[in-house]
């Protein structure tokens, strides 16, 4: 018994050890919390089914419990009740509804695109991302180009134009949105909506070779005068 204890505490102590102060939940951009609100709305969704379960599950236990009153009882034959039947078949439907009306309209609004604008809408700030083994590099509208470290504008809409050089890489800020795949030959457009100040961790969420841990950046989401002038300097 104590070696099966100590087994299972060293598995909760790689599982937590693979975590981090990273918390997607609590994004910092209006992409990320309509992505978080999909994952809070399944989540309360599945906690109800759950609940209604058990609870029937313990009332059905409780209830035809075995005891020595019943132990000649033989039930009903019944061939089946209509309205019992209509009710476990409509309501999952209707919960299956709830979740998929949002879910398909957020994913077709958010899916990146292959084909990137030429000039960006006003409030946009378009940024060329490369991947490759093993860094970012970010190239900016003025043609700047930057590794590793990635500047934005805050309360501005990011265009992000995508591709690797040259195996398929995946560009995530946890904080900000969710991750896309970066692949070579194909350039595709994704635009994080209304990022908001603060300092956040990027990385590459494909394994891409030996040193795919060490392929992260930073993210420093700046006021927009300060961004001008970032811009400026890197001239």
């Amino acid at each position: 018994m104590k070696k099966l204890g100590l087994l299972i505490l060293s598995g909760f102590t790689l599982m937590l050890s693979g975590c981090s102060g990273i918390n997607v939940l609590d994004p910092k951009s209006s992409t990320g919390k309509d992505q978080a609100y999909l994952i809070w709305l399944s989540l309360a969704i599945m906690t109800l089914v759950l609940v209604v379960v058990f609870v029937l599950f313990a009332y059905f236990v409780y209830k035809y419990r075995y005891s020595k009153a019943r132990k000649d009882y033989k039930p009903v034959d019944v061939d089946g009740n209509r309205k019992l039947e209509l009710t476990y078949t409509i309501i999952p439907v209707i919960l299956l509804i709830i979740l998929a009306v949002p879910t398909v309209r957020i994913t077709l609004e958010q899916s990146p695109d292959t084909s990137a604008s030429q000039t960006p809408e006003d409030g946009t700030t378009k940024i060329e991302v490369t991947g490759r083994q093993f860094e970012w590099e970010f190239k900016h509208e003025n043609g700047a180009e930057v590794k590793d470290e990635l500047v934005l504008p805050e309360d501005e809409d990011i265009e992000f134009n995508l591709h690797s050089e040259d195996l398929i890489h995946s560009f995530w800020i946890p904080e900000l949105a969710g991750k896309v795949d970066v692949f070579p030959n194909k350039e595709l457009t994704y635009i994080i909506r209304d990022v908001e100040r603060g300092e956040y961790e990027g990385k590459c969420a494909e394994f891409c070779g030996v040193q795919h841990t060490n392929m992260t950046f930073s993210v420093k989401v700046i006021s927009k005068e300060d961004y001008r002038a970032y811009i400026n300097d890197l001239k």
